[in-house]
């Protein structure tokens, strides 16, 4: 089987979706990979250990997805939307990994189901114990949440840490996370590493001991309704419960340094959960880091990619917060996508067997139709 591996579409997108540690596992197993040239070095990979791990470098993106039965890439591939069209040089039959993020981007989904390919989305397999080594969502937040804090401390107007000085003591700033899944769990740990008091919270009450068990306390308050979807996720929240949960909300602000939002419904929709008015009544110099952003962003204040001040309190929200950090991020996704191709690798073929349950979930496209059920209703949405 062939592999294809091109540099990633966008500009700002530092990560390589195989590294070379990964490409030598997979051509001992069978696997022929091809490389386009460079596409290793924004993660500080050269194209040298792509040669010596067993990969065949190129320099002609079209060639190598003419002669690839499959192409890995981290995000979304280019097509005719913008800059390179590389969904246009694919061709029938052809395989596709990445994390498509297909509710978001329906016009593409449409474009790939046209071309025949089957396209698997990372962030759509399904959340499972044997599924676990193959998730690129746990992976990143995991990043996200450990460097979301650290953007916080460098904003903050104060220390993190308590400080006992000549001068008098300091003390330890008040870090609030809304969230507890990896993202906002990495973010109480490294709050907590940090020195900082923390406190946490989240609409599944069943994270309780998680939360506890990172280091900080645990405030919320109690559901009339279970908030938990299953997988991981959270839902939605009934009416009553979203009121109550505001007044909790505007409360721990207002005491808080540093507030870290990591909320998403179904790992994608990003709840709004702090309004202008809570920000407004926190105190000048604190800070929110919206690390649900790519979702739209957990503050109302939020402009994703920016940071902005409303009466003294910033407003971070940063994207794709993994590229900052290339080289662990593309080794961990390289090993997600390894842990992918492995579990379906039997004599030398890959099993594209649609009953599976991690295939059947992760498919987006296949044979020309578009089988993932979100995906068909934003393109409803849509008007397509």
């Amino acid at each position: 089987m062939k592999l294809a591996v091109l540099r990633e579409a966008l500009e700002s997108e530092r990560r390589v979706a195989l590294v070379p540690e990964s490409v030598k596992k997979l051509t001992a197993a069978g696997f022929s990979i091809t490389v386009e040239s460079g596409c290793g070095t924004t993660a500080f990979f050269s194209d040298e250990a792509y040669a010596a791990a067993g990969a065949v470098v190129s320099p002609d993106p079209a060639k190598i997805l003419a002669e690839a039965d499959m192409l890995i890439k981290v995000g979304v591939p280019g097509w005719s939307g913008g800059g390179r069209d590389e969904v246009g040089m694919m061709h029938e039959g052809q395989m596709l990994l990445a994390s498509l993020m297909p509710a978001r981007n329906p016009g593409l989904m449409k474009a790939l189901a046209g071309r025949k390919v089957t396209a698997f989305s990372t962030d759509a397999i399904p959340r499972t114990t044997r599924a676990q080594a193959m998730d690129t969502l746990s992976s990143m937040a995991n990043i996200a949440g450990y460097k979301g804090v650290l953007l916080g401390a460098v904003e903050l107007a104060r220390y993190c840490p308590m400080f006992m000085t000549a001068a008098g003591t300091i003390f330890p700033a008040k870090v609030f996370v809304i969230g507890a899944g990896v993202a906002g769990l990495q973010a109480i740990a490294t709050a907590r590493r940090l020195g900082a008091q923390v406190f946490a919270t989240d609409v599944r009450p069943e994270v309780k001991e998680q939360i506890e068990s990172v280091g900080a306390k645990y405030v919320g308050i109690e559901l009339k309704q279970s908030a938990a979807a299953g997988g991981g996720y959270a839902k939605e929240l009934s009416a009553e419960d979203k009121a109550r949960q505001s007044q909790m909300l505007a409360e721990q602000c207002a005491i808080s340094d540093m507030v870290v939002t990591t909320a998403l419904i179904g790992g994608v929709f990003a709840p709004k959960l702090i309004s202008g008015d809570i920000v407004r009544k926190m105190r000048p110099g604190s800070v929110i880091v919206d690390l649900a952003a790519e979702g739209g962003g957990n503050c109302e204040l939020s402009k994703p990619g920016s940071t902005i001040v409303e009466n003294g309190v910033k407003v971070v929200a940063p994207l794709n917060l993994p590229s900052s950090m290339p080289a662990d991020a593309s080794t961990l996704w390289s090993r997600n996508m390894l842990n992918f191709l492995m579990a379906f690798w039997k004599d030398k073929k890959f099993n594209l067997d649609m009953n599976d349950e991690i295939i059947k979930g992760a498919a987006i496209t296949h044979g020309g139709e578009i089988l993932h059920a979100k995906t068909k209703e934003a393109i409803a949405a849509a008007g397509g």
